[in-house]
Formats: structure tokens, C-alpha cells, sequence
């Protein structure tokens, strides 16, 4: 691609999603300048995946840092983007690129719903995971457990928050509890050997006993059922602490039972049925309740994206452009869209679980990206050039130093980096060192670069 020709683009976040943005188009000859909250790069490939898995996570790194030292990207952390944040949204569109993309995951929470989800002891998800992740904000933030965790949901979430329990954590019990029945689960086969040593094999068969007839009602054998579930407690990683994990089939949480300190001392559950539905099933209640005693509750039930961002926002979802457009109609599912204009934000595009959330993990969050830089091209080829690289990267930065923020470049995380690994292991920290807190890793920065 000629100079002519080469267009900026502002990317918003640098997870795997933004990532695959910024190679495609990089790789295509225009510049990239990437804007990302946190300091370091990776979004859910270094906060989001079980810290373990090493050779996983320094593969993905490898990758990333190629790209980001390539001389046409530009990166610049710990800059946040929404109302009150470093920058508005409408200053990023103002900074005059040709095009934007916002990749910056599910950062809200969903609302759980239930009576008590406020009480000491309930816990959303992504939090448990930003913590043994030591995302920010939440890697030294206590999360206390007790003695029997109840997590609501049966995906690979799930089963990561129960690796964290079982292996490290090494609480009592581990109870995952599921709205459906075991046919159902969602999480991948190879996840669950994390954990499978430890499942209590006598109390997952009573439970599967417990729920036969609901189960044969919709045509499911349940002791196929049972055989395909313990059949997958194969190849399991070492046993190294008493925890029993096990299930909690057919079953609604509906309120969060507290003591008189406002602490979680069970669940109000609902029994449920299963009903067919297309080629699926449903759960049903059965308006049959008893209680559940735990200790903490874990709700691993989805994301929403963050509605301070300042896009155009509705039902937990940035808005898409629900029309068809004469380029290629696919084209529209990553175009903002604007429902009070009736118009699109000409320019502006989403990606990865900035569009669709929870959806998928590092594999589609990558080939959302691939698919949203295939639509920018196509839109950059029928744009002039807008503002020079230099221009656009002297204005942004005036606004932050206006902002007194403290953006970090490309050689700052390499010196982070050399300071981390210099680190010697600390019992808090699963796989590989990190520094928990933003002023810890400025502080190094500074002192690293000086």
C-alpha cells in the first residue's frame, strides 16, 4: 500500500478481539494507534484466561508484542475511554482518524436479580477472575470464600473459578449449580480435568438419581446421562487438596439467604423441569423451593458492556446497525448505530465482546476481530486519507497531559516486563509474577525508564 493510500485508525482496547484488528490492517499498511485501559496488553488473554495455562498465554504475548513494535502501531495504555474517563467519545472520533474501533470487552456487570445479591459473600464472575488474574483493582482486593462456594453455572468459567477454589483456595466444597440438567453443560471436556479429581463421584450419582424422572420426561436416559458426565473425569490433573466439588442439577437460585450480618448463609433454590424447545430444552419452575446452605455465592452467568463508555447503548449491548447495508450486509453487524438519529456513527465500528458479549473466548474473540477488520477495509476504500499520523498523535497527546493522565508506551512495558520477571514468585501469584496495582507498575515504569 502506497502512503497515499494509508489510512489511521484508532483502535479502543487490545484484547484479543482489537489485537486481530490492529494486525489485519497494520499488515495492510495504515497506522494503527491503540488506546487501552488497563497498562498491559492482552484484555482477556492476560486477565481472562486460568493463569496456569503458560504456554497458552506466551503464545498469545509473543504475538502481540511482534505487533506492537511494528513502527506503524502506536500504543498507548492505562488511558481510559468514556464519561469522566481520559477520553470521551467523542474526543477519540474529533482526533480525526478515518476510522475507529472499539474492542473494549463486557467491562459492566449483569444485574443478578435476586433478592440479597448485595450481601457480604456474593460475587460476580469476572471479578473472582480479575482477581487470581491480579487484573488492577482486584488482584489485591480480599475475596473471602468460606468453607462451601455455590457457583451459578455450568461453562468454562465455572470450571476455572472451581480450579482456583480446588488447587489453590482449598475451601471445603465446591458446589456448581446449574438451571438445567447435566445433558446440558456447557464447559469443555478438557477444562473439567482440572477439577475431576476431586469431584465427589458418590455425590454426583445421587444427584443425577435425584432428578431421573425429570430427565427421562423429556426422552433422556439417565444413565447415559450420568455415564457421559462421569466419563468425562478422565486424564485428571493430581489431586492436592480435600475439596469436593459436585453439582446442583435442575436448580434456580431466588434468593440469597443472609444472616444477621448481612453475610451469605445459603440459598432460597427452585426446583426446575425441563421442557423441549426447538432442538433444545428449557428449564421450567416447578414453584418448588428448599434451601441450599453455602457460604459464598459465585455468579458466573454472563457479562454486559460498560453503558458509561458513552456509545449508544441498550438491553446491556452497544447498538448495532440493524439495517442491511448495500456494501455487504454482514457490514452492518459491526457498524454503531445510533437509534435516536435512526443513523449509523459513520466511521465508528465495534468488535469482539464490545459487540456481542460473552461470547466465545480468545479463538472467536480473534476471528470477530479478523471479520471487523475485513468491514474497515472495505470502508477505508472508499475514504480519502483524513489527518497525518503525526497530527493526530499530537493532538491526543495535549489532551492527555491536559488530563494529567500517564499513558504508557511500548518500551515502558518492556521495562515493566523486565521488572516483573526479575521478580522471584509470591504464594498469591498462580503461573508467573505480577505486579496487582497500577501505581506499582507506574512507579517501576518510571523508575525503569529513567
Amino acid at each position: 500500500m502506497s502512503a497515499t493510500n494509508s489510512h489511521v485508525i484508532l483502535l479502543v482496547g487490545a484484547g484479543p478481539a482489537g489485537m486481530a484488528v490492529a494486525s489485519t490492517l497494520a499488515k495492510a499498511g495504515h497506522e494503527v494507534i491503540i488506546l487501552n485501559r488497563d497498562i498491559k496488553f492482552g484484555g482477556l488473554a492476560e486477565y481472562g484466561i486460568f493463569p496456569a495455562k503458560l504456554k497458552l498465554r506466551g503464545g498469545l504475548k509473543k504475538q502481540y508484542w511482534e505487533l506492537l513494535e511494528r513502527p506503524n502501531v502506536h500504543y498507548f495504555g492505562n488511558v481510559s475511554i468514556g464519561n469522566a474517563k481520559d477520553l470521551t467519545v467523542e474526543q477519540v472520533r474529533s482526533l480525526g482518524a478515518s476510522a475507529v474501533v472499539f474492542s473494549i470487552g463486557a467491562q459492566g456487570t449483569k444485574a443478578i436479580g435476586v433478592e440479597g445479591d448485595s450481601a457480604k459473600g456474593v460475587f460476580h464472575a469476572k471479578d473472582v477472575v480479575y482477581h487470581f488474574n491480579r487484573l488492577p483493582g482486584f488482584g489485591d482486593r480480599p475475596f473471602e470464600m468460606g468453607k462451601h462456594v455455590a457457583i451459578i453455572g455450568a461453562g468454562d468459567v465455572m470450571v476455572d473459578i472451581s480450579h482456583w477454589l480446588v488447587r489453590y483456595k482449598k475451601v471445603e466444597r465446591v458446589t456448581a449449580i446449574v438451571r438445567r440438567g447435566p445433558a446440558e453443560r456447557k464447559y469443555n471436556p478438557k477444562e473439567i480435568r482440572a477439577v475431576c479429581a476431586n469431584m465427589d463421584m458418590e455425590g454426583v450419582t445421587k444427584e443425577v438419581a435425584r432428578i431421573k424422572d425429570r430427565l427421562a420426561a423429556v426422552g433422556q436416559n439417565p444413565e447415559e446421562v450420568l455415564t457421559s458426565l462421569t466419563g468425562e473425569f478422565t486424564k485428571c490433573e493430581p489431586i492436592v487438596s480435600d475439596t469436593k466439588m459436585g453439582f446442583k442439577f435442575l436448580a434456580s437460585p431466588k434468593r440469597i439467604l443472609v444472616d444477621g450480618n448481612n453475610r451469605v448463609r445459603g440459598l432460597e433454590m427452585e426446583d426446575n423441569k425441563l421442557e423441549p424447545k426447538g432442538d433444545d430444552t428449557v428449564a421450567v419452575g416447578l414453584k418448588q423451593y428448599y434451601e441450599f446452605p453455602c457460604d459464598s455465592v459465585i455468579f458466573a452467568v454472563g457479562d454486559k458492556v460498560d453503558e458509561t463508555v458513552g456509545l449508544p447503548y441498550k438491553s446491556g449491548m452497544f447498538v448495532t446497525n440493524p439495517n442491511k447495508t448495500g456494501n455487504d450486509p454482514d457490514d452492518a453487524l459491526f457498524q454503531a448505530f445510533d437509534e435516536t438519529t435512526g443513523k449509523i456513527l459513520d466511521g465508528v465500528f465495534l468488535a469482539g465482546w464490545a459487540r456481542k458479549a460473552s461470547e466465545g473466548l480468545v479463538g472467536i474473540a480473534k476471528r470477530d476481530g479478523d471479520w471487523c477488520a475485513e468491514v474497515v477495509n472495505r470502508y477505508l476504500a472508499t475514504k480519502q486519507p483524513g489527518n497525518h499520523t503525526k497530527v493526530i498523535l499530537d493532538k491526543l497527546k495535549t489532551i492527555l497531559i491536559d488530563r494529567k493522565s500517564h499513558p504508557v508506551d511500548v518500551k515502558s512495558l518492556r521495562a515493566l516486563e523486565a521488572a516483573e520477571k526479575a521478580h522471584k514468585d509470591t504464594p498469591d501469584c498462580i503461573g508467573v509474577f505480577k505486579y496487582a496495582s497500577n501505581q506499582e507498575m507506574i512507579g517501576l515504569i518510571e523508575r525503569g525508564t529513567s
